[in-house]
């Protein structure tokens, strides 16, 4: 079941976004069908330049085209002229003003790396069948480059006439854990076709890195954090956030054990709430300047009788 669904589009929206972000009216048909030749021609044009993947962003009447690469020598070409020649075909055919951008996977900014990138693994195999490599031993040298590099899991498989055989039929190896029905889970997919003298063997690759929450759940969690904070202050919660009455009765215990600092140097109160030093005030007489002040008040009256 989950083998037949395209890990990408499984967790786009969740996970993942849009490898193309732009809006569309009348001309989203002409904009999609452009999206689809830019990415088949630099990828036909750059084959050996190591491409893991292609994102477009459109604005008004520019166009950036970001691509990622492995080898971004091979894409700038001798003092740009390989990009050059990109943008002019781009421009060509989109009548648009394009600006070409190479991302260097082997930068330090970069999250995947070239040894985890399930499209340059399965390039690699392709590459590797293409040259009369034994499919099993390609298959298993790349699933142990994988997770030396520090995947997860990693699941690869060829399938087509394997070794020559009259028959074709699929084999595939897999080390570690490779979640398809999680959808936290980062799984990278990738696919290439090695073109053979006994005839075309395709390669899938399945790479895990490990899980990611979404981001509508990280602002839950966020906001929630927020409130049990803004409780355990003192102020007045929403309600909305705290859902366990357990866990809101004990932050209102922790609350009332923790005793109130003192003002007046660690002494205590008096039973009516009037400091120690006022009572010893009062019980050893009113000063003369009180006395003239509250002289024929019912509390004078009451003190002298």
């Amino acid at each position: 079941m989950g083998h037949k669904v395209n890990p990408y589009g499984f967790r786009l929206g969740i996970i993942y976004t849009w490898k193309s972000n732009w809006f569309g009216g009348r001309d989203y048909a002409d904009s999609l069908h452009q999206d689809v030749w830019i990415r088949k021609h630099i990828r036909s044009r750059l084959s050996r330049a190591g491409i893991s993947s292609i994102d477009i962003e459109r604005k008004g009447d520019q166009i950036w085209v970001f691509i990622r690469t492995a080898r971004p020598g091979i894409v700038i070409g001798r003092k740009g002229a390989e990009v050059d020649r990109i943008r002019r075909d781009i421009e060509r055919v989109t009548r648009r003003r394009v600006d070409v951008k190479v991302e260097d996977m082997n930068s330090a900014a970069s999250q995947l790396r070239p040894e985890t990138d399930a499209t340059l693994l399965a390039q690699g195999v392709a590459e590797q069948l293409a040259g009369r490599v034994a499919f099993r031993r390609a298959m298993r040298r790349a699933v142990q480059t994988a997770m030396r590099a520090g995947a997860l899991g990693v699941r690869v498989q060829c399938g087509g006439r394997l070794g020559g055989t009259e028959m074709s039929r699929r084999e595939w190896y897999r080390e570690g854990r490779v979640p398809l029905h999680t959808l936290r889970a980062r799984i990278d997919f990738g696919t290439a076709e090695a073109k053979t003298t006994f005839g075309q063997i395709g390669v899938k690759v399945w790479v895990y890195h490990g899980d990611e929450i979404p981001a509508a759940e990280k602002e839950t969690e966020l906001a929630r954090a927020r409130a049990l904070a803004h409780v355990s202050a003192g102020g007045a919660s929403t309600g909305a956030l705290i859902t366990d009455r357990a866990e809101a009765e004990a932050i209102e215990t922790e609350e009332q054990a923790v005793p109130e600092p003192s003002t007046d140097g660690g002494e205590e109160a008096g039973e009516d709430g009037t400091p120690p030093e006022v009572e010893a005030t009062v019980e050893d007489g009113t000063p003369p300047e009180v006395e003239a002040t509250v002289e024929g008040s019912p509390a004078t009256e009451a003190s002298e009788a």
